[in-house]
């Protein structure tokens, strides 16, 4: 009996020995989904272990990896799972050990270099958009990213210090570059200065910001017309506004177009129709009916109108008399 007993604890024990699993208690698997009878080789095209089933499933470029690679010994749940542990940090410690958040599984190709800098904070638009990583991140490698400041000023210092027109240091301009200049531009020129509150448009679109803001003064400059433009006013001779009486207040007249034309003056509601009806486009100058440049209350229809043909025109018309007066008084939308 004693005999019996022993005979079964040896069966029992060396089942035990020569069935324990070299890869850790943690494998629980039939051994068949891996090996085959013929040996212990592994064929991978057959392998029926699927091993999407564990916490790292095999996609892209880790589908052709060598099992080795990752797990360097028999006890597979020892292998890591983050990227940290396999591959080298070439961007030392720069951008976080946190792999997939710039690459994928099938390359190190980055495809979202945008959407990764409007995460951080900067958006890379406007000129920022044509730039190369190391324009801006400057390391003694191309792969090291050390964190920047968000802030135009840690890149544009040396452009806001020499900067000279208008000086950036002695006006005392805020460092926020985006106060003043738009994101979306590709320059530092007028055409993306943020100048909203007087907008740079047609005739004021100038390069030359000392134009306006003389002694460079930038903080009191006067935003009405006359303050800048006294001396067109004064010495406009067609028609002469200072013997007119015309108004300083120049939008009355004009809009913002180079070269003060076209004028905007109502003459047609006000006076008489010269922009709209038969008058339209057959005059040059103001100089063309208001023959005194001094008086504008004084004007003449004979220029246009000789006396032949208008006395011919109104052959039978009583009271007629060939006088400007007397044709505004009879036709005063000019129409015949």
């Amino acid at each position: 009996m004693q005999r019996l007993s022993f005979i079964a604890l040896l069966v029992v024990f060396s089942t035990n020995l020569f069935s324990q699993s070299p890869h850790g208690s943690g494998l629980t698997i039939d051994c068949a989904q891996c090996h085959n009878p013929s040996g212990w080789e592994l064929d991978l095209e057959t392998m029926s272990f699927d091993h999407n089933e564990t916490n790292f499933d095999l996609e892209g470029a880790h589908l052709q990896t060598d099992c080795k690679s990752c797990h360097n010994n028999l006890i597979f749940d020892r292998a890591p799972n983050d990227c940290f542990s396999c591959h080298v940090d070439v961007h030392q410690q720069s951008v976080g050990n946190d792999c997939m958040r710039c690459h994928t599984s099938d390359s190190w190709l980055v495809f979202e270099i945008p959407e990764l800098h409007e995460q951080n904070g900067f958006p890379l638009i406007g000129a920022h958009s044509n730039l190369s990583c190391v324009e801006c991140h400057t390391t003694e490698s191309s792969l090291v990213f050390n964190r920047m400041g968000n802030e135009c000023i840690e890149c544009h210092r040396s452009e806001y210090l020499a900067t000279q027109n208008p000086n950036h240091v002695a006006a005392g301009f805020s460092q926020d570059c985006t106060e003043c200049h738009s994101p979306l531009g590709f320059g530092w020129d007028a055409e993306n200065i943020i100048h909203d509150f007087f907008p740079l448009t047609m005739g004021h679109d100038i390069q030359d910001c000392s134009a306006c803001h003389t002694g460079g003064n930038f903080s009191d400059t006067p935003t009405d017309c006359f303050a800048c433009h006294m001396d067109d006013y004064a010495s406009t001779s067609n028609p002469n506004h200072q013997a007119a009486g015309f108004s300083t207040d120049c939008v009355q007249c004009h809009t913002t177009n180079p070269g003060w034309m076209p004028a905007t003056f109502d003459h047609d509601e006000l006076f008489f129709p010269i922009y709209s009806g038969r008058h339209d486009d057959v005059w040059t100058n103001c100089t063309d009916c208001h023959t005194n440049p001094n008086n504008y209350s004084i004007f003449t229809c004979l220029n246009c109108h000789p006396a032949g043909q208008t006395a011919e025109e109104h052959d039978g018309v009583s009271g007629y008399m060939y006088e400007s007066n007397a044709c505004l008084a009879c036709h005063p939308n000019g129409e015949g």
